[in-house]
């Protein structure tokens, strides 16, 4: 769900059981900023039939229900009222996540849900509210990060009333993105298991893959093939350095017996390298540069928190890709599985898509 924020439900459920608990702003603020987003959106046609509609705009609509009705008929994805609707919110982002971990770990700070369960991220419909929770955090001593949000998921929660909407914060986004981020966030209606952040963007991560691989193989024109195998050969480019700089970084903070000061240092000179490699990329990579703004700010900004965030989306893509091919790529199959891995414990769900890899 992009590291996403509880539904409206959720959040009203949990501030009627809290009373008068110290969090309740926070859950206002979440179930008020939802609501907004749900008023502000109108379906599909009624943008398309109005005159004032930009035509480009039409033509991404048009789009994104060609790419929701071939999740529904080609990857089994629910078909209900999710991105059937849109709304302009006026802002760069649904929502801005913050993310936190130890000076010495990659392991995320959680936040627990009633709904949800134990998350690593806390969402905010407002951006300097986030960045004032990573700054308090901060000075907990602990790494923080807020960042932009383009899209969440409410788990199918919110279908009753008209759905997740398709957004401002991602409508342009080019044709094989596009496809991406509904896949993702689909899936996340599909399966979810309580409390575990890498399984379920894991999944869901495998699901966009998969499927907008066959997007694009059998319903994109070639210039939206070309585009998409740039941009995702520079995503895949940078996400192999994040994980190798996490692999690093994981060896030492796990390594018995460093003294404070050695540790230190190691932990500098794997994030120099990290920054060093990323130029080296970075200048093999053409085109328009504000294609690759986002990677500069992950970089500049990059700590312990924006590693763990990450680690969620790639930690367990290859299991769950394995188990896709073992279930003859059968995606009602494949989706089965999945459900009956998320019914059992966190560490045997986990050890069994690492084991699966090789299996």
């Amino acid at each position: 769900m992009r590291l996403g924020l509880i539904g409206t439900m959720a959040a009203l459920a949990v501030t009627l059981s809290l009373g008068g608990c110290a969090n309740l702003g926070y859950y206002l603020q979440s179930a008020t900023g939802h609501l907004k987003l749900m008023a502000a959106a109108k379906q599909v046609p009624d943008w398309l039939g109005d005159p004032a509609t930009p035509q480009r705009l039409k033509d991404k609509l048009a789009l994104t229900q060609r790419i929701r009705d071939y999740a529904v008929a080609e990857l089994k994805l629910p078909d209900n009222p999710s991105y059937r609707r849109y709304a302009d919110l006026h802002r760069s982002a649904a929502v801005w996540n913050v993310v936190a971990a130890p000076a010495y770990s990659l392991t995320l700070k959680t936040w627990c849900f009633p709904v949800t369960g134990c998350v690593g991220y806390r969402g905010y419909f407002d951006e300097a509210q986030a960045r004032e929770e990573a700054q308090a955090l901060a000075q907990q001593g602990l790494e923080s990060e807020s960042y932009p949000v383009p899209a969440y998921s409410t788990l199918g929660l919110m279908n009753w009333a008209g759905g997740d909407p398709l957004l401002n914060t991602f409508i342009q986004y080019p044709e094989g993105e596009l496809a991406r981020l509904i896949f993702h966030e689909l899936a996340h209606q599909v399966v979810y298991a309580k409390g575990d952040t890498m399984f379920n963007e894991s999944f869901a991560t495998a699901v966009e893959r998969l499927g907008s691989a066959r997007w694009l193989e059998t319903q994109a024109s070639q210039p939206a093939r070309d585009e998409y195998a740039q941009f995702d050969s520079r995503r895949r480019q940078f996400r192999a350095l994040n994980q190798a700089t996490r692999e690093r970084l994981s060896a030492i903070y796990d390594t018995p017996g460093l003294e404070p000061d050695e540790r230190a240092r190691r932990k500098a000179g794997a994030m120099g390298d990290f920054r060093a490699q990323y130029q080296q990329l970075r200048a093999g990579w053409s085109g328009d540069p504000a294609r690759w703004r986002g990677y500069d700010r992950a970089v500049e900004r990059a700590n312990n928190a924006s590693f763990g965030a990450q680690a969620a989306y790639d930690e367990l893509v290859p299991g769950f890709e394995a188990l896709f091919r073992r279930e003859a790529s059968d995606w009602q199959r494949f989706y089965a599985a999945a459900r009956a891995l998320a019914e059992l414990s966190q560490e045997e769900r986990h050890k069994r898509l690492k084991d699966g890899v090789h299996g």
